[in-house]
């Protein structure tokens, strides 16, 4: 009966004193409480107040609602502890209470409350201890973990994702870097066989220039030889830069093309496009009508690329026109305030033309109007772009025009004219031949030999040739050359070890060496000069570069 009286007593203590403190708290924020009321009650977590040793106090409509009671039933009757699972009774007792009872508060601990009907509820949970009228009072805010731990489930499920998701780009950039290290293993095969291939072409080119500038000294070279000359060396010379494009087809596709810049007459260039189309407009039974003025009009360009856009255009019309078609090639000179003076070439045509939407995209990479298994005349589709990439090298424009389909096209090629110095140094009378000098030509390929020792005879050069580094070693004591023409690739020595050797004799000290060979890289040519060669020329070996070489003074 005593526990049943003081159960009862310590009931009425702690309804008292939850009543008052509410009623204080409502007086001094200076209301009747009403609005607290409803604050309190309705607030979105569970609030709680208890003495310190667990027994409730108060709790509001939402801890309430959330543990199933009736505020009659809790305050004054239960202890929090009573609402934990075992585990969180005995985490309480461990670690909450020695931290509430030093610090004063707890801040986000996560237990585990029971439902009135036994359900589980997980809660986050914070506690304050204040001393309020002389007791000491522990503030509990609850908060409902359960969507907190859909929330962390979520995100683990994301960074579970993420992770996964960070190991496939790895694994795809471990893939990427394996196939960018096969592209560059297979760049670099491309260009050694690039640079072997254009070695071997030069070989056989090499005898070919020899030979023709040995005929064009000879009386055959006189009247209608003359221009089957004329078109033998414009094809070997294009031949020849052809080959040396393979060695550099990296920078043509990034821009980087080396241009050999010189004042040239661009009517003269034009006239020459026509000579190398001649067959193909004679054979599609074309008309050429030309409007070409007779004065020079000088650019300062790369004349044999020039010549390839040209005869590329040209080309081109007469492959897209149908047989009896007219072409048209014009040349005239733009004076503009602005951006000054201009060569304006156009060839135009009544071929197939060009669809509108085609017109932006003529000039790209591999482009086609039809694939080329449909039309037997298509070709690789590079050409107009190479045409647009060396016309901008060289500070030019180039457009394309058509009406539509089946009314022709028009191509036109904007170059500056060149400057007065420039026109200068194209009516300049070429430099003569150096003083006959005694030269050693040093080759393993004995018709590349002979054709060049014949070339420089016939300057009144003397000459001697050898086809091995021994047999040049031999002649160099009793014939003493001022200037020797070393090829690279030699059976025995190389030309790199060659000149050494040749450098140490004394007769070799003072000698001018000329590296001749197939081999044309930028590192080929520094090779020679640290080999101690004073000059480096590319088979074929152009003639007028040689008689430059020969007239300069040694470096």
């Amino acid at each position: 009966m005593s526990m049943q009286v003081r159960n009862s007593s310590a009931m009425g203590r702690a309804r008292h004193e939850g009543h008052d403190q509410h009623h204080g708290q409502a007086g001094r924020n200076g209301h009747d409480g009403h609005d607290g009321d409803k604050l309190y009650e309705h607030a979105p977590c569970g609030l709680l107040l208890a003495d310190t040793d667990g027994l409730l106090l108060r709790a509001n409509g939402t801890a309430c609602g959330w543990l199933g009671f009736a505020p009659s039933e809790l305050a004054g009757i239960v202890r929090i502890q009573d609402l934990m699972t075992a585990g969180a009774r005995l985490f309480h007792y461990t670690h909450c209470m020695p931290v509430l009872e030093g610090r004063g508060s707890v801040a986000e601990l996560q237990i585990d409350l029971r439902h009135r009907d036994g359900t589980r509820l997980p809660m986050l949970v914070n506690i304050v201890r204040r001393r309020e009228g002389g007791r000491l009072r522990d503030q509990w805010a609850l908060f409902m973990a359960t969507e907190r731990q859909s929330y962390e489930r979520e995100l683990r499920h994301a960074r579970k994702l993420a992770e996964e998701a960070l190991e496939a780009r790895r694994d795809a950039e471990r893939q990427l870097r394996d196939l960018n290290d096969a592209l560059c293993a297979a760049d670099r095969r491309k260009d050694e066989f690039l640079a072997t291939l254009s070695h071997e072409l030069r070989n056989p080119l090499a005898p070919l220039r020899s030979a023709l500038e040995v005929m064009r000294r000879t009386p055959a070279a006189e009247g209608p030889n003359a221009r089957l000359l004329g078109v033998f060396d414009r094809q070997l010379h294009h031949l020849t830069h052809l080959v040396d494009d393979l060695m550099e087809v990296s920078r043509i596709t990034q821009d980087k093309m080396e241009l050999r810049r010189e004042a040239v007459d661009l009517a003269a260039l034009a006239r020459a496009a026509v000579c190398d189309t001649a067959g193909l407009m004679e054979q599609a039974q074309h008309s050429l009508e030309l409007a070409l003025p007779e004065q020079p009009v000088t650019v300062d360009a790369d004349p044999t690329r020039i010549n390839q856009v040209l005869v590329n255009l040209l080309t081109n019309a007469a492959k897209y026109t149908p047989p009896g078609g007219r072409i048209g090639l014009s040349l005239m000179v733009e004076e503009d305030r602005g951006t000054g003076a201009h060569a304006v070439l156009a060839v135009s045509d009544n071929g197939i033309g060009l669809p509108p939407h085609a017109l932006g995209t003529v000039f790209d990479m591999f482009s086609q109007l039809e694939p080329a298994l449909k039309r037997a005349r298509g070709g690789l589709g590079i050409g107009l772009s190479l045409a647009r990439g060396i016309v901008e090298l060289h500070g030019g424009s180039i457009a394309a025009d058509s009406e539509g389909e089946g009314r022709g096209s028009r191509f036109t090629v904007r170059l500056p004219l060149a400057q007065d110095a420039a026109r200068a140094r194209a009516q300049a009378a070429a430099p003569a031949w150096p003083a006959p000098a005694r030269i050693l030509v040093v080759d393993d390929n004995a018709d590349a030999a002979d054709m060049l020792l014949m070339a420089l005879e016939q300057f009144g050069c003397e000459v001697r040739t050898a086809n091995s580094a021994g047999a040049a070693l031999a002649l160099v004591q009793e014939f003493a050359p001022e200037v020797a023409l070393l090829d690279i690739g030699l059976p025995d020595l190389n030309g790199y070890e060659l000149a050494q050797r040749l450098r140490a004799l004394d007769a070799g000290r003072g000698m001018r060496l000329i590296a001749a060979t197939g081999w044309g890289q930028e590192k080929d040519r520094q090779r020679a000069f640290d080999a101690g060669f004073d000059h480096h020329l590319t088979k074929p070996i152009d003639f007028e570069r040689l008689r430059s070489v020969l007239a300069a003074p040694r470096p």
